[in-house]
Order: structure tokens, then sequence, then C-alpha cells
């Protein structure tokens, strides 16, 4: 029987809608959801995300305010930047686009960021905090990951989960998340040696690898999930008559005929992370209300 397909689109509108109840409730408190983004270079894909940013941030009632520095800018100014929003109280949210270019060091500027800001949750205040299953914010792609699996009244509890992907984003953070729900977890990378012995054996199989559709039917059990974080552009083929395309980390069409559940990329993980960032603008906001800070 095919698997039930999750819905990202869906789920995203859900959660939409709880930000925005969300917003209205803090506002009813006098506090306002403000978000900072930053953009170094002004990068034409950098910008038309920042315009989506803000449609998405006004369309529930977050501030959402652009800081733009030349590309020729250096770490002191991108650093000097950070610190004010830190420093400004009505800043509840800071989110740095990245890639940055290369002669800036992202590590130093993503550090820079106050972790009760950082909406992303790539802060290594954050991140190492997912070792005790206590982050301020949680990195939004395995917070989405989580979030779909729990939606779906997912049993997380005891069950084998194999995550393929072992990048500090996504692979890592939704380990360690997931072993803090009791899940028996095992890390693969797209160099594992005998791959499919890892993945066969999966309730639970989230592929995070970045490499397009390397998780075919014989990876996967009958009966599965199969969470699929993949983005990857596949330019068009001449010789196979076939288009230019986007794909995940797995070839849908054979893995849907086996798995029970499974989201299709593009409009799986992609929405649900967009809407759990803003929700994640919103926690931010809440637990800056009355908080010690530690810097």
């Amino acid at each position: 029987m095919p698997a039930k397909i999750i819905q990202g689109r869906d789920l995203s509108e859900q959660i939409r809608q709880r930000n925005e109840s969300r917003v209205r409730e803090l506002a009813d408190k006098g506090v306002t959801v403000r978000l900072d983004a930053i953009i170094v270079g002004e990068p034409e894909s950098g910008i038309i995300y920042a315009r989506s940013q803000e449609r998405k941030c006004q369309s529930i009632g977050i501030d959402y305010r652009l800081h733009t520095l030349p590309g020729n800018a250096n770490d002191n100014e991108l650093q000097a930047l950070i610190d004010n929003l830190n420093s400004d109280p009505n800043v509840t949210g800071i989110l740095l686009n990245l890639p940055l270019p290369n002669h800036l060091d992202a590590p130093a500027a993503q550090y820079a960021i106050d972790p009760y800001k950082d909406i992303e949750g790539v802060n290594p205040s954050n991140i190492g905090l997912m070792f005790y299953g206590t982050p301020i914010n949680a990195p939004c792609t395995a917070l989405a990951v989580h979030t779909i699996l729990n939606e779906a009244k997912v049993e997380l509890r005891g069950k084998n989960i194999t995550v393929v992907g072992q990048g500090n984003i996504v692979g890592k953070p939704i380990a360690l998340a997931l072993i803090a729900e009791e899940a028996t977890v095992d890390t693969c990378n797209k160099y594992t040696d005998n791959l499919m012995a890892h993945t066969k054996g999966a309730d639970i199989l989230i592929a995070a690898a970045g490499v397009p559709e390397m998780i075919t039917a014989d990876h996967v059990k009958e009966g599965a999930i199969v969470i699929d974080v993949g983005i990857n552009s596949v330019p068009a083929d001449e010789a196979k008559g076939t288009p230019a395309r986007v794909v995940g980390d797995v070839l849908f069409d054979e893995v849907s005929q086996k798995a029970s559940l499974i989201t299709p990329v593009p409009g799986g993980v992609g929405p649900v992370t967009v809407a759990v960032l803003l929700q994640s603008a919103i926690d931010a906001a809440n637990k800056q209300l009355g908080t010690r800070r530690f810097r």
C-alpha cells in the first residue's frame, strides 16, 4: 500500500495560525515580537528570501527589520551590528542570512548572536545545549523534523531511528533531540560502509545527507516512516530528456510504495522549517520576558 504523504504545506499553515494567535497574545501583554535579519553583500537570492521573510512576518504581526552590509564589510563591522542588535531590548530575534562572503568568519558571527535572540539555533551555546536536551532555541530544521513526527503522533520512545547525515544544522541536532525522546538512534553519512545494513532496520529513517535520491526502496524497511530533509537541484539531462528539477535525498516514487509515512520534496520539511522559524521567533520573545540572561 502506498505511503501516506505528510504535506508540509498543510502543517505549516496550522503552525502559522498558531503563531498568529501567539503574537496577538504577546501584543495584548505589550510585547512586540521583532525579528531583525542581516544580509551581507545583498545577493539577489538573499534579497528575494528576505522579502519572503518580511511578508510571512507581517502576515502574523511580527515586526521585521532588514539590515544590509556591503559585500566588502569586514568582521568588525558585522560584529558591531550584531552587538547593537543584541543590546537593543526592542529586538527579540536575530537572523543571520547565510552564506556570508568568503572573507568573513561565519562561525564567529554566529557565536556573537545572543543565544536568547538566536532564532535559528546556530549559536554554539544552543547547539551545545542540545546535548542536555535544553536548548534555548533549537536549530530550526531539526526542530521542524521533530515537529513533523510529533504532529503525526509518531511514538518515538524505543523506536529504532537511523539518521543519514551528520551535519551541524540537521543531522547531529536531530539525533540528539531523538535520543532525548528515548529513541535508539543510529547516525550515518554518505560515506558509511554498507549503509543499507543501517537503514534497513530503521522504524524511522531521516535522510539529510545532501545526495540526490541516494535512499532507494532497498534501503527501507516495509512500513517505515521516512523523513526527507534533502533539497537538491538536479540539472537538465538532454540525453535522457529530463528537465531540471528539485529532488530530495530519497527516491520518492520507489520509497513511497514501501513506507507507511513519507515527506515529499519539495513541499515536505521545507515549508514546516519556515513556519517553525517564526515559531522560534515568538518563543524567543517569550523567553526574554523577565529572564536572567547568560552571556
